[in-house]
């Protein structure tokens, strides 16, 4: 009789736990889905057939958040989308390989206007070098292909990187600089019939690059932000 009561009890404890478990992930994953929908319409960081982007609120409980209107973590990841370079849209589109941004503290401001502000917001955005040697190559319009390769001596907002080929007729062995700056990144090109390019990033407002770093993969562009505001949020459904 004992052991019957035990097994009643751990039924009527554990059955409505898994229940309110299994709640709980319908509704994230649902969240999920519309913040990620939201991130794609506002930012355009799925314009590409192949590109991937996934926006998701960490934390368990979700549903306690969700409550309270805060979230403590929620992240953004963004793969393969491109941007235009500010003067010349047609064949200046840059491939993006990575945007990875954490935003935490995150308080829904507004439940009419769906607006929602991070306190902290970290992260980095990743290009390749076969990226800008692709749009360096079509920028330069003549001439064979343009290779753009790691070089030594980053510091602090530019990388610097090594530009090999033919443009015109002409041998071009220089060394370039990326500048991240604000929300805008300029690569410099000596001896190029475009001496530089640039491309602006749709990053939330008060989000801004930091550094950037030529990597063996890439180069690697960091950003921070506070009291970032997120327009419009779905977070809560």
């Amino acid at each position: 009789m004992r052991h019957r009561w035990v097994k009643v009890v751990a039924i009527t404890v554990v059955v409505p736990a898994v229940l309110l478990t299994v709640a709980d992930r319908v509704a994230v994953h649902y969240a999920d889905e519309e913040a990620t929908h939201l991130a794609a319409e506002k930012y355009g960081y799925q314009n590409t057939t192949d590109g991937y982007l996934d926006v998701s609120i960490e934390g368990f409980p979700f549903l306690t958040q969700a409550f309270g209107q805060n979230f403590d973590h929620v992240s953004l990841n963004a793969e393969q989308f491109t941007i235009d370079t500010t003067n010349n849209a047609q064949g200046g589109y840059l491939p993006v390989k990575q945007l990875q941004l954490d935003l935490h503290g995150v308080q829904v401001t507004s439940l009419t206007a769906h607006s929602a502000e991070a306190n902290l917001a970290t992260g980095a955005l990743t290009l390749s070098y076969e990226a800008l040697s692709g749009v360096v190559t079509r920028l330069a319009g003549s001439g064979g292909p343009i290779r753009i390769s790691r070089a030594a001596g980053s510091a602090g907002q530019a990388a610097r990187v090594r530009i090999t080929g033919v443009v015109g007729g002409r041998e071009l062995n220089s060394t370039g600089t990326l500048l991240a700056q604000g929300n805008e990144i300029s690569l410099s090109l000596p001896g190029a019939e475009q001496p530089t390019a640039t491309w602006r990033v749709q990053l939330p407002e008060n989000v801004g690059f930091t550094a950037a770093r030529a990597t063996s993969d890439g180069v690697q562009i960091s950003m921070v932000g506070h009291l970032v505001n997120l327009g419009s949020s779905r977070f809560t459904g």
